[in-house]
């Protein structure tokens, strides 16, 4: 049996696509007519294989069957406008998720911050910097880490959780955890996103508690746990097993507060990592909000190589800009500054 996917391509920005948009000749890519495109690749699966199929947005009444029904229903997805369902962050806008690493072994930033003072600082310069949402995490996920028992990651988070909307009140708060106690734990302190690393498979009570709570929950993808996820990670086509795990995942949660994220670096390979990037705009078709973390990853000094640097702050800007470019509306990374100031200067370069 045949499944079909819907990936918006060919892409145009700025003045030039409400141009296309009004004369109908483009559509709008989630609502926001600064970004438009006016060809769909169709991608078919079967137990034969993957065939691939560029169609003009003029002929896909051409298409036949269960193929056309299913481009249809993608295409009303790939351009309605994103619910906006989070508190002070609109869809439409590039948002900026700061990551706060309260751990002593993170693979960047670990042991930077485990003092309150200086995770309170860091918080402060990254809102100021521009973040829109901070990523509090208490246990590491970086390749290779261990899991830690509840009590050690609840106390390394506390104090932050307890205290954050007591002091930003107007900012979101994502907490990244995999344990269902520290959810819960998390809520009662008002966090606005769960973001959890393992698609909700590590901890089996997780699912089941998110269902009891009105939140936002990222649902991320992984390959196997961080101890093992990096090695030999295999998938039949990593862009549609991913797609395939998304659509399965958003069924069982049953609910439209929903951010995918693919999960660059747990538990792909440099192929895998570039090949979803540089096709990330499938994942418009299921008709969520998109979130990516390719800051500092490792597929960044495995292209530059000799040009690597401690930050990676350039492959992570390119990355993020590309992604920008496929319509991504969120950005989990180090460096909010630089890339708050290139996501400025790239926008208004696009809006001419």
């Amino acid at each position: 049996m045949n499944k079909y996917y819907t990936r918006a391509c060919n892409f145009y920005y700025g003045s030039y696509s409400e141009k296309l948009i009004k004369k109908k000749l483009a559509l709008p890519l989630c609502g926001n007519k600064l970004i438009s495109f006016d060809k769909i690749e169709l991608i078919t699966r079967s137990s034969k294989g993957t065939s691939l199929k560029v169609i003009g947005i003029k002929n896909i009444n051409s298409i036949k069957g269960a193929a056309k029904k299913k481009v249809k229903k993608d295409i009303k997805n790939i351009t309605s406008k994103r619910r906006n369902f989070l508190k002070n962050i609109n869809f439409s806008k590039p948002s900026i998720m700061g990551i706060l690493n309260l751990t002593p072994d993170s693979f960047s930033d670990g042991g930077l911050y485990n003092k309150k003072s200086s995770a309170e600082k860091h918080i402060k310069r990254l809102i100021k910097s521009g973040a829109d949402i901070i990523d509090v995490g208490g246990e590491s996920t970086r390749p290779g880490s261990k899991t830690i028992p509840i009590k050690t990651e609840w106390r390394r988070v506390e104090h932050v959780i307890k205290n954050f909307k007591k002091k930003f009140p107007k900012i979101c708060l994502s907490l990244d955890t995999r344990k269902s106690e520290i959810i819960k734990e998390g809520y009662r302190y008002k966090v606005n996103i769960m973001n959890d690393v393992s698609g909700f498979e590590y901890d089996p009570l997780t699912l089941s508690t998110l269902k009891k709570m009105k939140i936002s929950k990222v649902v991320h993808h992984m390959q196997g746990t961080p101890n093992t996820m990096q090695k030999n990670p295999k998938y039949k086509n990593v862009l549609l097993d991913i797609y395939d795990f998304f659509e399965k995942k958003i069924n069982s949660v049953d609910d439209k507060m929903l951010i995918l994220d693919p999960g660059i670096g747990f538990g792909k390979t440099l192929k895998h990592n570039l090949t979803l990037i540089s096709k990330i705009s499938l994942f418009h078709s299921l008709g969520l909000p998109i979130l990516v973390g390719s800051s500092r990853k490792r597929f960044i000094s495995q292209l530059s190589k000799v040009n690597d640097s401690k930050e990676r702050l350039g492959g992570t800007l390119a990355s993020v800009l590309f992604l920008l470019s496929q319509g991504v509306q969120m950005f989990r990374v180090h460096d909010v500054n630089e890339i708050k100031q290139g996501i400025l200067v790239f926008n208004n370069i696009l809006k001419e």
